[in-house]
């Protein structure tokens, strides 16, 4: 193959790189002209997925380096497009004083999700999950003038070194075990013989390393200062595009790569392997997650913990393993990352006008602005898993995949504890409900409500208005017709 060759296969990246580059130019050359830097990254993102659309249907390059299939192309857009739907978030974030600089860490973290989900080979995943977590560093520590930014940054960046240390780590051994990388290879050495005790410890490493990426508990520590602290548009990006990827590729590594050494979670017939290990991780962090979120008194903190539950929950299709539970998880965390843009999005708006996220500051938000609060409904019952929205078909496939996977149905105390951590995600999610439709404002706020619906409305925001409705229709839709993107995604599977 020429570099001719290699450089169209690879030009999705390439573009994003190359807007990258464009965007802080452009924002060193003049403060005024940074306005121009979020249409050129959306024109660079249409680049990109035109170019995505555009590749041939399989290749696989140098091992497994760079795979393009049907599955990776998809999520290649979807990575995508998720980056396209912050960006308007970070448009209109008042605090981010160099808007140019962050709109370029944000498409260089689209490029680490690109590699992530594009590739089937361990130390190009492993350059992957560091270009990304490189820039969400930066990305959580941007805002200056507050400093839980700088305290969210620094957490992120201590447990993401540390994530990646294990992660490393359980590389180099299953590298020295097996004498490749590829994740196919790894998975035929370990289908030919007896599975020896250190690669089972570069297993186990590997999951712990991918656990902080997906902040499963007991590995979720960061998460809530992270979310809490971050800019809004950061914690959005961190909360969806990071989860996506990192759920994609932690399917392929264990069913491809780890398949031989599934073991067993049924509770009659529990075998030693990385389902029991993940099986373990999903129902504490559904405990965890849920439970803790019940004590929460600001929205971007319960929003943290409810991710933790959601992580449980995703885990729970990787578990069941097959094609079924693998594209139940792809479905759910994309549906789910959708959702919680969207979420984020109307916490960025009600905390720009009175300053904090707090329970208290959306008292009486239906009010103030009907709309808001109406797709903010949509966006946490969503989560809820309430029908007919997409939360609910995701958990339904998520269940069913579990339920039917194993023999006599061997799952079925995982399912049983899923089931019990949404009814106890609903209770949490409708008190923020009952703040925002029951809720009364203060005396102090209520002298000035008259002035909020013009600040809160259409007019005040337009551009996070708009992606506010765009997502809240996104949602709708794919609650609607979910069979649009599950039959896309079960297609897409080999």
């Amino acid at each position: 193959m020429n570099y001719l060759e290699l450089l169209k296969l690879a030009a999705p990246e390439g573009i994003v790189v190359v807007t990258a580059l464009v965007v802080l130019t452009i924002g060193l050359t003049s403060d005024r002209a940074s306005r121009f830097c979020p249409i050129v990254a959306v024109l660079g993102i249409a680049a990109a997925i035109t170019a995505i659309i555009m590749l041939p249907q399989q290749a696989n390059l140098f091992g497994g380096m760079l795979v393009i299939s049907p599955l990776n192309s998809l999520f290649k857009i979807i990575c995508l497009a998720l980056a396209f739907l912050t960006i308007p978030l970070a448009f209109s974030e008042k605090s981010l004083r160099n808007p140019a600089e962050y709109i370029a860490m944000l498409l260089l973290g689209a490029v680490g999700l690109m590699l992530l989900v594009g590739s089937e080979e361990l130390l190009m995943i492993f350059i992957g999950l560091e270009l990304l977590g490189l820039s969400l560093y930066v990305m959580a520590a941007f805002d200056k003038t507050d400093i839980r930014s700088a305290e969210a940054g620094l957490k992120y960046f201590l447990f993401g070194s540390t994530a990646s240390a294990f992660t490393l780590f359980g590389i180099s051994l299953i590298y020295g075990m097996s004498g490749t990388t590829a994740l196919a290879a790894i998975g035929q050495k370990l289908g030919a013989g007896q599975i020896q005790p250190l690669f089972t410890v570069g297993i186990v490493m590997t999951l712990i390393g991918f656990a902080f990426k997906i902040a499963a508990a007991p590995f979720h520590l960061w998460a809530p200062d992270a979310y809490q602290g971050a800019p809004i548009p950061s914690a959005a990006f961190i909360a969806s595009g990071s989860k996506v990827a990192s759920f994609v590729v932690l399917g392929k590594i264990v069913l491809v790569g780890f398949g031989p050494a599934h073991g067993s979670a049924d509770w009659h017939a529990m075998v030693a392997g990385w389902a029991p290990v993940l099986a373990a991780l999903a129902a504490l962090s559904i405990l965890l997650g849920n439970f803790v979120a019940l004590a929460q008194t600001n929205v971007r903190r319960l929003l943290a913990y409810s991710a933790v539950a959601h992580g449980g929950y995703t885990l729970l299709g990787i578990v069941a393993g097959g094609r079924e539970g693998f594209s139940a998880t792809l479905f759910y965390t994309s549906v789910y990352a959708v959702t919680l843009i969207g979420a984020f999005a109307v916490v960025g708006v009600v905390r720009r006008e009175t300053g904090g996220d707090d329970f208290e500051n959306f008292a009486g938000f239906a009010a103030r602005s009907p709309f808001l609060a109406g797709s903010m409904s949509i966006f946490l019952l969503s989560l809820a898993g309430l029908p007919p929205l997409p939360g609910f078909f995701g958990k339904f496939y998520l269940f069913s995949a579990a339920f039917r996977a194993g023999g006599n149905q061997g799952l079925l105390w995982l399912v049983a504890l899923a089931l019990f951590g949404s009814f106890v995600s609903l209770y949490y999610y409708l008190i923020v409900l009952k703040i925002i439709f029951v809720g009364k404002l203060s005396e102090s706020e209520s002298r000035h409500s008259a002035q909020v619906p013009l600040r809160l409305g259409l007019t005040g925001h337009f551009v996070a208005n708009a992606t506010i409705a765009a997502l809240a229709a996104i949602v709708i839709f794919l609650g609607v017709m979910p069979q649009t993107l599950a039959a896309r995604i079960l297609a897409a599977l080999p």
